[in-house]
């Protein structure tokens, strides 16, 4: 792999007015890598995204490729191309001259565009529709085509500014699935900007999440899923029970609630106010291993999801915990806690994180 980042942000900022979508942003994205920038809406991540294609200039900052500075180039000089989530398909056109668009422009001979538009309808798996008007496809078809229209320039980047959004759950996730596959067979670079978590843990080899136009953390998915950085952090990836307390001698005092036996943490001194976060599938409801921090509560709500049940269960008046259980054989209906029992539950120490 190049050790030249395939794009560098070197304190990058974007300023509206009296305020900042981007802050002082300093990104480095590996070549050949799927990097995800997940976060809310107004978060900067499609604006981070703009100013890497060139559509939008920033405030300050540098903007480099393969270790060129491009900051001052337009976006059809930069080796980078983009798919937009309403695709920009044309609909006066077949499929192949949709793909073949861009090729067409350049000059490139006719020979040529017919053997690289094939490839990329393979590529897609649209081999059999290369005839077919954009407007007789499905959602996921006509991403497809957005897809290889873009990859048939073979850019070093690929631009995706949440381009699955439109789509049904079903095939958003089997889409999900198919970019990645496409990603690693061609190589390229994918910068991928999504709100969705579970989107982000599905694809990324890398992701960044951004906050109020700073990233608040980056790296593997599972470093950011297991061990987030701040409160913030823990919150917006997937599920997890935050908790509130003072830390005192191994021990968490909830406010409101108990205190919770969370072992020493280094570099935390008594008397500090911190977060504590449990992930409701950290969470156990039987089979008690030594060691294991154990705490009992009223289950206060069941909620059936099929392949799982996720339990509500208040510890003190205020102070509720979500916890998740598989529904395997040995979860059947009528071993299911009701409403109003009283249940122990508890955790590994590792899984009680305790953010400052």
């Amino acid at each position: 792999m190049d050790a030249t980042p395939a794009v560098r942000l070197d304190g990058v900022s974007k300023q509206f007015a009296d305020s900042y979508a981007v802050h002082r942003l300093d990104l480095d994205i590996e070549s050949g890598h799927f990097y995800s920038l997940l976060g809310p809406s107004g978060c900067g991540k499609t604006t981070t995204l703009r100013m890497i294609g060139g559509f939008s200039d920033p405030t300050d900052g540098s903007v480099l490729l393969a270790g060129e500075d491009v900051t001052a180039l337009p976006p059809n000089r930069r080796n980078v191309n983009t798919v937009f989530q309403s695709y920009a398909l044309f609909d006066h056109l077949d499929i192949a001259a949709n793909i073949g668009f861009g090729l067409k422009r350049k000059g490139v001979a006719k020979d040529e565009i017919r053997q690289r538009v094939g490839d990329m309808l393979e590529l897609v798996q649209l081999g059999g529709l290369s005839d077919r008007k954009p407007g007789t496809l499905s959602g996921g078809q006509r991403q497809r085509v957005a897809l290889a229209r873009a990859l048939v320039n073979r850019p070093a980047v690929l631009l995706l500014d949440e381009p699955l959004a439109a789509l049904d759950l079903k095939l958003r996730r089997q889409m999900q699935v198919e970019l990645k596959q496409i990603q690693r067979e061609v190589g390229i670079t994918f910068v991928f900007v999504t709100h969705d978590q579970d989107e982000a843990l599905t694809m990324s080899d890398r992701i960044a999440v951004m906050n109020d136009g700073r990233i608040e953390q980056s790296g593997t998915p599972e470093d950011v899923y297991e061990h987030p950085g701040s409160r913030f952090v823990a919150s917006f990836m997937g599920t997890s029970n935050l908790m509130t307390g003072t830390y005192r001698g191994g021990r968490v005092a909830l406010d409101g609630g108990p205190a919770l036996p969370v072992g020493a943490r280094n570099g935390i001194a008594d008397g500090t106010s911190v977060n504590v976060s449990v992930r409701p599938e950290k969470v156990w409801l039987s089979d008690f291993e030594p060691g294991m921090s154990v705490l009992s509560g009223v289950i206060r709500e069941t909620v059936y999801s099929g392949p799982t049940t996720t339990y509500l269960i208040e510890l003190a008046p205020g102070v509720t915990l979500s916890v998740l259980e598989q529904n395997t054989d040995r979860a059947r209906m009528e071993d299911r806690w009701c409403g109003g029992e009283t249940v122990e539950f508890g955790w590994r120490p590792e899984h009680c994180l305790v953010l400052a």
